[in-house]
């Protein structure tokens, strides 16, 4: 007989609006306490303490519109938020601080999530859909230099980026990214060169998640239809179709793959969360607890596997935390 998936390991309410974004801080050493950040739709990010299941402080930068991305930078003590407002802001949180130390004005409309890399020990590159709807930007952090504009070719008809990831291989490798776009294409980028590699039309409807594994250089994306796609790339840069999984339900809001790259989850507009087995994408649990769609997923970023976690965002204003396939 199959298991009965689990209840969540704690809930955290208290946000009092729609969560879109989610972010851990969970790798430092005792006494550090381990944190998850999440964005909300009135616009405010709240760091909450996972010790206590409590509010440790509330960010208000954004002008009360709705937050849909934020990234650690530097452990809990620097944060990035995107929002509504189209500014992005750097925070600085560390000794209690709770104080924005610069901004970037995207003069996007959208609400595709930006991305983050680092590169080198206080650098990171940033991407983020640009004002001219169709390209990305990619910025130098904490400088603010322009990187490149990546265009698509005249005529392309992409529509605009829905998602983003940067990635490299390794350290010292090009960082290279990976865009969703509007029409169902996956598009890798060069930075260096500022031009495509290759295109791969994943989806009838557009891209509105994914994520990559870079060791072995796959990736899977989620769209409004009935369907995730699973890719790869060869070693000639090229991408192709690797295989599709059929859903229950339509919608995906969000994907991740766990850093371990055993499971990934999903976030669905069915109100569930469903695991998969990353290998070979084997379903493994449906999380059935929230009451309205689930924007966001997270895993935790935990050195001691057995206390990894995952956590959940909803339109119904909470967050569901879970332990889950914790045994590799």
């Amino acid at each position: 007989m199959a298991l009965l998936p689990p209840d969540p390991q704690f809930v955290l309410r208290g946000t009092s609006a729609a969560v879109h974004t989610l972010r851990f801080s969970c790798g430092g050493r005792e006494p550090d306490v381990p944190v998850l950040f999440t964005g909300s739709e009135n616009g405010f990010i709240h760091v909450w303490n996972l010790k206590t299941h409590r509010v440790d402080a509330a960010l208000d930068g954004h002008g009360r519109k709705s937050v849909y991305c934020v990234e650690t930078m530097c452990g809990k003590d620097r944060l990035l938020s995107q929002g509504r407002d189209q500014r992005i802001c750097l925070w600085d949180l560390a000794e209690g601080r709770t104080s924005v130390m610069d901004s970037v004005f995207t003069e996007n409309v959208g609400f595709c999530r930006c991305s983050l890399l680092k590169v080198a020990e206080g650098r990171w590159l940033m991407a983020m859909a640009a004002k001219a709807l169709e390209e990305v930007q990619v910025l130098e952090l904490p400088s603010k230099t322009s990187v490149c504009t990546l265009k698509p070719e005249v005529g392309a008809k992409l529509g605009m980026p829905m998602c983003l990831k940067l990635w490299q291989l390794n350290c010292g490798s090009q960082p290279l990214l990976l865009a969703g776009y509007e029409d169902g294409s996956v598009i890798l980028w060069s930075l260096s060169m500022g031009k495509a590699l290759s295109q791969l039309v994943c989806h009838q409807e557009p891209v509105m998640s994914l994520d990559f594994d870079s060791e072995k250089a796959k990736g899977i994306s989620g769209s409004s239809e009935k369907v995730l796609s699973i890719w790869s790339l060869n070693e000639q840069q090229n991408l192709q179709v690797y295989k599709k999984h059929n859903l229950v339900n339509a919608g995906i809001s969000d994907i991740a793959i766990r850093p371990d790259k055993k499971i990934l989850a999903t976030a669905g507009w069915d109100h569930r969360i469903r695991i998969f087995g990353w290998k070979k994408l084997k379903p493994l649990a449906v999380l059935d607890y929230h009451t309205a769609t689930v924007h966001c997923v997270s895993f935790s970023d935990h050195t001691n596997p057995s206390e990894r976690l995952l956590a959940a965002g909803s339109k119904d204003h909470r967050i569901s935390i879970w332990s889950i396939y914790t045994q590799t």
